[in-house]
């Protein structure tokens, strides 16, 4: 399963980066405006940090100037990936960029019928929102399963990107269903390091370390 975070910190991306596990990036308005910078900008800065596929997503809702925008966005970099809402005109928009090679991220969906629509219309990624189905009394991992089977039983290129994560748990879940990517806040992908029974180790062999009064270096 790929691993993409999901912020437009420089900081937090680079420190990911630098860990080698890091195969790409999730941006979206919300996440630009918290960091107070300029949005071809910043999208520009962190294409230059991760090889993969960076989601910059346009902001107008009918096709027309959908278009114009991803003409803007996918000049700052190759690895830029469009990243469109899951409504009519975001599918007319996903087909029309997918049709000429360019990489399409569908957001927004909340439903298995959503992300069929998705796959048929050529997306590169469909990014079902687990977190937020869980606030509204669903279950999120259910709509993964069922994205999973139905692409498998039609054998769609599109691959499950798992968005809206809030914990590990759900990150642990996605990989068990099988999903492509997930993307994360830094703290949730920095928490997956941690169980307390590694902090007791390391606490054990620092202290029996220690005796031995000795150095490696």
């Amino acid at each position: 399963m790929k691993f993409f975070v999901d912020t437009a910190e420089i900081d937090a991306i680079r420190d990911l980066a630098a860990t080698g596990l890091l195969d790409g990036v999730t941006t979206n308005p919300s996440l630009i405006a918290k960091s107070g910078r300029d949005f071809k900008e910043v999208t520009a800065e962190i294409c230059a940090i991760v090889d993969g596929p960076v989601s910059a997503e346009v902001v107008a809702l009918d096709h027309a100037t959908m278009m114009k925008e991803a003409e803007v966005l996918r000049k700052i970099a190759d690895n830029v990936c469009i990243k469109v809402p899951l409504t009519v005109d975001g599918l007319k928009t996903c087909k029309a960029l997918s049709s000429e090679g360019t990489m399409v991220n569908v957001t927004l969906c909340f439903s298995a019928n959503q992300a069929l629509l998705a796959a048929k219309a050529g997306a590169t990624f469909i990014s079902p929102f687990v977190g937020r189905h869980d606030d509204n009394g669903f279950d999120g991992m259910d709509l993964i399963e069922d994205i999973r089977l139905i692409y498998d039983n039609y054998n769609f290129a599109t691959e499950i990107l798992v968005a809206s994560v809030r914990h590990t748990t759900h990150v642990l879940q996605a990989a068990k269903i099988g999903a492509d990517v997930m993307t994360a806040p830094p703290k949730v992908i920095h928490d997956l390091f941690k169980h307390v029974l590694t902090d007791k180790g390391i606490e054990g062999f620092m202290a029996d370390w220690a005796k031995t009064g000795q150095s490696i270096l």
